[in-house]
Parts: C-alpha cells; sequence; structure tokens
C-alpha cells in the first residue's frame, strides 16, 4: 500500500467542498485512469440528462477501474473532473457529500480540480473524470 498524506495547511484557508489541498505520495508505482463518461458496457449513455445518474455510473466506473489493477478509491491521489453546466456545481457537491464518506471512510478526500467546459465528447454527457491513483 501506498503512503498517501492528505494534508490541509491552515495557511492554505479550508477547502470550499470535499478535497484535500496537498496529497503527498510516496509509492512505487502511478495509475493514470483516463476521463470517465456515464456509459453502460456496451457505451450508452447512462442517465441521459440526469446528472446525479450520471456522476454514480462514473464513480462506479472508476472503482471498476481501480479494481482492475487491485487497487481501490482509498489509492486515488488526484480527481479532475469537468462539468459541462455550471449549474451543476451544487449537485456535484451533493453526491459528493452523499457517496464521499462511504467512499472515503477516513474522511481524507483527495484533492480535484473542476472544471467547466464547452461540452465533452457527446452532448448528452454531463460529467467525465480523470483519475490519478497510487499503489
Amino acid at each position: 500500500m501506498p503512503e498517501i498524506s492528505i494534508v490541509n495547511p491552515e495557511s492554505m484557508g479550508p477547502p470550499l467542498s470535499l478535497y484535500g489541498q496537498i496529497a503527498r505520495v510516496r509509492a512505487s508505482e502511478f495509475v493514470f485512469i483516463s476521463g470517465q463518461l456515464a456509459t453502460d458496457l456496451d457505451g450508452r449513455i447512462v442517465g441521459k440528462g440526469d446528472f446525479d445518474a450520471q456522476m454514480k455510473q462514473v464513480l462506479s466506473i472508476i472503482e471498476k477501474a481501480l479494481k482492475s489493477v487491485e487497487a481501490s478509491f482509498a489509492n486515488v491521489v488526484q480527481f479532475t473532473t469537468y462539468l459541462v453546466h455550471s449549474q451543476d456545481i451544487a449537485n456535484f457537491r451533493r453526491v459528493r457529500e452523499e457517496l464521499f464518506p462511504t467512499m472515503f471512510p477516513t474522511h481524507r478526500y483527495p484533492p480535484n480540480t473542476l472544471l467547466v467546459v464547452d461540452r465533452l465528447v457527446q452532448e448528452d454527457f454531463l460529467i467525465e473524470i480523470e483519475t490519478i491513483a497510487a499503489l
């Protein structure tokens, strides 16, 4: 298991949501998971027009990707999240508040950069998340 330390130095102020300011990692290997979209095994969109359903599907796919390399959310050291609507920032935070305490039972959340972009690869996708994990 890698040595992962998530810290929020007082000198930086508190995070605005469920993420850490800094991840310090001592690991033997890193895993870079490309941006994941809300699709099923046949590549069809899951949750068309439903932000919550899409975000939950994306996190489910990331969990499967982590398991495929014998890792879990405990190995995640950074997320980069892309949203297509700034109005979904509140939904993004709400779903994180719902799911993250179970995904990260230590309540030490990895850094996350949140970007609002014009669109993703297809118009119907509302969220994409890429992940970096340490082994």
